[in-house]
């Protein structure tokens, strides 16, 4: 059993008469630290046992990019981050170092590389690998050819992946690394998601998390569809990486209750070591808590919002703060890209939604996974890409506000001008289909496209304006369609529950809730719901009594978050028809996209039969064509979070 958490002597009175000359008295607290780590920077924050936010901070962290496709960073620029980060909050904010309990990380999911004899960073940078560079990002698209290999296999635990593994999973970076990696240098590897490492590097221990292996590396948990040891040895050995089975799948991090131990969402993983304490500034002996992937980090930090729903909007056999009520609310954690986190009481399978996974937050409970590729950088593509950009830029700047601020008055200014009922009636014949960065969810084909009805000759900030709101009309339309799609398979979504950069844009808020119809609930932590998350999984860690066993993660949850904002559905009857005949086109521009690609590629394919001079030259350009799409392999990827 990992040691118990490092507590003072004095941790039991909360008050104790100071030794100043005024004998004041000063109030004792608990404080506990969250780590988010993201695709650019690391964020620190600390909270105290309310769950209020004292303080933040952050630093960027290096990205390196050696070949087109090829992103890396290293875990030793990552871990001088987050040690200058929490430093900088604890001097910044006067907390004393004794008085934090507890610290938890996320961090996205990234493959992270040590040597199993040393433990030292063993470098992804080919073809020398000779630098500390040991993290595969998660958005790096070397693996191609492996990422085919393996859904060719058609294995039975890539039903719990969406039915294709992504190319953004770790286990086809790993075999890109054993195809193209020394033997000498794979044979000294072990493997890690990157919140695993981070726990790793603070406790010097091999657990491992059930977010990380489960959501990421394919792991099923013992007992899910016949798992008898987590690992799948059959799998492993069909794609090429047996050696990997070798010692109970050591170097991957064992097998639970024999040489390894996995653990759910904020679990006692250990106690800070020596060395890591002496790095971030604070005690060794402070619990540690099992760390999750930085979108799930956004559940933790988001679903438990204190908000008043209707009773239709509620489960009506449990209590308005009873875990249970989970069910009914989907996490979407909206920044560059977004991603849809779902709890369910047992396994439901959706198409084009990663999942389910078992164990991952809560011990025997499943969360779904979905998300769009792109919706922050689909909103920013838009606006750059319009010929009055500029212009409106200059505006905005002018009003000393950001563009996005600027455009939605522009939009209420238009409505007023041309007597217009609603904003959505600005742009009722104006059709955008926004997938230009591939589909995520529910399609999962990331050769789906943008297009357009309604498009004039309009360069002008109007025109902007009403390209712009068919952009955010565009993003709460699919929202719909995989909410929708995943309450057709078995989940019970009701009401969903936003963070993120979007929720400060008013119109796109209205908007998401009109066209799900269901209520949109705003945290109070806006652009720090996940590294709250991170926060609240330290407290539960923090919790551990003698024997280890924590506080359930949902009672810390209630009592941390805080009170949030509802944005309402539209009670326009006429606003909730136009949204829906919106949503129809909208279904019927997705659908017919795949039907004229797929009568094309019909014809093309013909090409092949060509007379003889010309049948390799098409032959090849048609393969060449499919793999420029992303059709080897049935790649699927999204956009990172921040």
């Amino acid at each position: 059993m990992s040691s118990l958490p490092f507590r003072q002597p004095y941790r039991q009175p909360s008050r104790q008469m100071s030794t100043d000359p005024h004998n004041e008295l000063n109030l004792h607290m608990d404080y506990y630290i969250g780590i988010d780590v993201g695709t650019g920077s690391a964020r620190a924050c600390v909270i105290n046992g309310k769950g209020d936010i004292l303080g933040m901070a952050s630093e960027n962290i290096g990205l390196w990019q050696p070949e087109q496709g090829y992103y890396e960073q290293s875990t030793n620029d990552i871990w001088r981050c987050i040690c200058n980060s929490v430093q900088r909050i604890l001097n910044q904010h006067n907390i004393p170092s004794e008085s934090i309990r507890g610290i938890a990380f996320d961090a996205t999911c990234s493959l992270a590389v040590f040597t199993h004899d040393t433990d030292e960073p063993m470098s992804v940078t080919g073809p020398n690998f000779d630098n500390d560079h040991n993290i595969v990002l998660w958005l790096d698209h070397r693996p191609v050819d492996e990422t085919a290999k393996i859904n060719a296999t058609k294995h039975n635990l890539l039903r719990y992946v969406g039915g294709t593994m992504s190319i953004e999973m770790e286990i086809p970076k790993v075999l890109w690394l054993k195809n193209n990696m020394p033997k000498e240098k794979f044979d000294r590897c072990k493997f890690y998601d990157l919140a695993d490492a981070l726990t790793h590097m603070a406790t010097g221990n091999d657990s491992r998390s059930f977010c990380s292996t489960v959501c990421k590396q394919g792991y099923v948990p013992v007992g899910v569809d016949g798992s008898v040891k987590g690992w799948q040895e059959d799998f492993l050995k069909d794609i090429g990486l047996g050696d990997l089975t070798e010692d109970n799948f050591k170097r991957l991090g064992g097998v639970n209750g024999v040489n390894g131990k996995y653990l759910s969402a904020g679990e006692l993983i250990g106690t800070l070591s020596e060395k890591a304490a002496s790095d971030l500034g604070l005690s060794a002996g402070i619990a540690v808590g099992s760390g999750v992937i930085d979108a799930y980090a956004g559940w933790v930090g988001t679903v438990g919002a204190k908000v008043k729903l209707s009773s239709h909007e509620l489960s009506s056999e449990y209590s308005q703060t009873d875990k249970h009520q989970a069910f009914t609310r989907l996490a979407a954690v909206a920044g560059t890209s977004t991603c849809h986190i779902a709890m369910s009481p047992g396994p439901v399978f959706v198409p084009g939604v990663w999942g389910p996974y078992r164990d991952v937050l809560i011990p025997d409970y499943w969360m779904a996974e979905g998300g769009q590729s792109a919706t922050g950088e689909l909103l920013k593509h838009v606006l750059e890409t319009h010929p009055a950009f500029q212009q409106t830029l200059s505006i905005s700047e002018s009003y000393n506000t950001n563009i996005y601020d600027y455009l939605n008055e522009h939009l209420k200014d238009m409505m007023k001008k041309q007597k217009a009922p609603t904003i959505s009636f600005l742009g009722r014949h104006f059709f955008f289909y926004g997938d230009l960065f591939g589909n995520r969810s529910p399609i999962a084909d990331p050769r789906m496209t943008g297009s357009v009805i309604g498009l004039s000759s309009d360069k002008t900030i109007d025109g902007l304006a009403l390209f712009y709101y068919a952009t955010m009309e565009f993003i709460a339309l699919q929202t719909h369609q995989i909410i929708e799609t995943m309450n057709k398979a078995g989940h019970q979504i009701h009401s969903i529950f936003m963070s993120g950069s979007q929720c400060q844009n008013d119109i796109l808020m209205r908007l998401m809730a009109s066209a799900c119809d269901m209520p949109v609930l705003i945290p109070q932590y806006v652009h720090a719901a996940v590294v709250h998350g991170a926060a609240m999984l330290a407290a539960k860690a923090a919790s551990a009594d003698k024997n280890g066993k924590t506080e359930p993660l949902w009672d810390i949850m209630d009592r941390m978050s805080k009170p949030g904002k509802i944005v309402s559905p539209t009670e326009d009857p006429h606003e909730k028809e136009l949204l829906s005949i919106k949503y129809k086109v909208f279904l019927e521009q997705c659908h017919s996209q795949q039907v004229y690609r797929r009568d094309v590629d019909d014809v093309i394919a013909k090409w092949n039969e060509a007379p003889n001079g010309t049948s390799e030259q098409k032959a090849t350009a048609v393969e060449e064509s499919s793999k420029a799409d992303g059709v080897d392999g049935n790649i699927n990827t999204k956009l990172p979070l921040n």
